[in-house]
């Protein structure tokens, strides 16, 4: 079974949606009252400027990571795609029982959509889709970038702020942030402080293609490859890998190219985990330094390895305790 991955990867059309709950900060000075109740506008990752007649209450969000960072932002969309699969998938900023599933995530319901009464729907990038000129016939739409193997911390911030502004919650995106950013420094100082910088690393998910196990190594710009050379660790696969999620793929074999004894495996699997019962009979895999010397880690279930910054600091948390304990 292949594992979930971000819609955009697997087909034009793919897309996701999620949602979480709305809280007023009834604390607001007047002058963010009456900003909140005017026209918004925002520049999305088109280029183009989308304007709402205010901060949007409801909310579509048409991927995970998307559906992760309105959650984290306190606004609680009013659908969803595939909500029972972002719930195993993503637990940074869980999504609660009154949000609507609007479809599955490589071909939502553009009536189930519309029938929500959205302010706006949110979703990733996708510049050949039919989709999003069908829903702006009824809705206005917000484009994120989504991934951007060239600069992803960069890129997930003006994700978060641009979804920020559509709802209204600047000043907690830049808390949400803070907090980010608080705990990589935090965690890097941690590495450092147990003398174990620059470990080799290996992230990667796997999945079985009838009986064979095929392995997605997540290289150099990938957003949790990011997250763990921000807290001091060195990426080992130097492999070929995708431009805009930074993810490579490969087979047992080709994971023999990683020799350092050092090297530490980390990878995700809700469901089928190839690397305890897929590979647990395979001499090769066997043989692998990490293997050898027991340094694997699997991620918490629901640790959604293309989020927004609640799963930077879910995912920062869970590396710097495996190499630090």
């Amino acid at each position: 079974m292949r594992l979930p991955t971000p819609a955009v990867l697997v087909t034009a059309t793919a897309l996701l949606l999620s949602a979480c709950g709305t809280t007023e900060n009834t604390a607001a000075a007047p002058s963010e009252s009456a900003a909140a109740s005017g026209p918004v506008t925002v520049t999305d990752s088109r280029g183009k400027t989308v304007t709402l007649k205010a901060p949007a209450k409801r909310v579509v969000a048409l991927e995970w990571g998307e559906a992760e960072m309105v959650a984290s932002l306190g606004v609680m969309p009013v659908g969803a795609a595939d909500v029972a699969g972002y719930n195993v998938w993503d637990k940074a900023a869980p999504l609660t029982a009154e949000v609507k599933d609007v479809g599955k995530r490589n071909e939502p319901s553009v009536d189930a959509i519309v029938g929500l009464n959205p302010d706006v729907v949110i979703m990733a990038e996708e510049r050949d889709s039919t989709l999003v000129p069908q829903i702006e016939k009824y809705v206005p739409v917000v484009v994120t970038k989504s991934s951007d193997a060239s600069r992803n911390f960069d890129r997930l911030r003006e994700d978060f702020k641009l979804i920020a502004k559509a709802v209204g919650k600047e000043p907690e995106a830049d808390g949400v942030l803070s907090e980010m950013d608080d705990k990589l420094a935090e965690g890097k100082k941690t590495v450092e402080a147990k003398g174990v910088a620059g470990t080799p690393f290996l992230m990667a998910d796997g999945y079985l293609e009838g009986s064979t196990v095929s392995i997605r190594p997540f290289g150099k710009g990938s957003l949790v490859s990011d997250t763990a050379e921000a807290v001091g660790l060195k990426n080992a696969w130097t492999g070929k890998v995708d431009p805009q999620w930074g993810l490579g793929q490969t087979d047992v074999e080709g994971l023999t190219a990683l020799t350092d004894p050092k090297t530490v495996l980390f990878y995700s699997a809700a469901e089928e985990d190839v690397f305890t019962t897929g590979l647990a009979q395979n001499a090769v895999y066997q043989r692998l330094p990490f293997v050898v010397s027991k340094k694997i880690h699997k991620l918490e279930a629901g640790t959604w390895t293309f989020g927004g910054p609640k799963s930077i600091i879910m995912t920062a948390d869970q590396i710097v305790k495996a190499v630090t304990t």
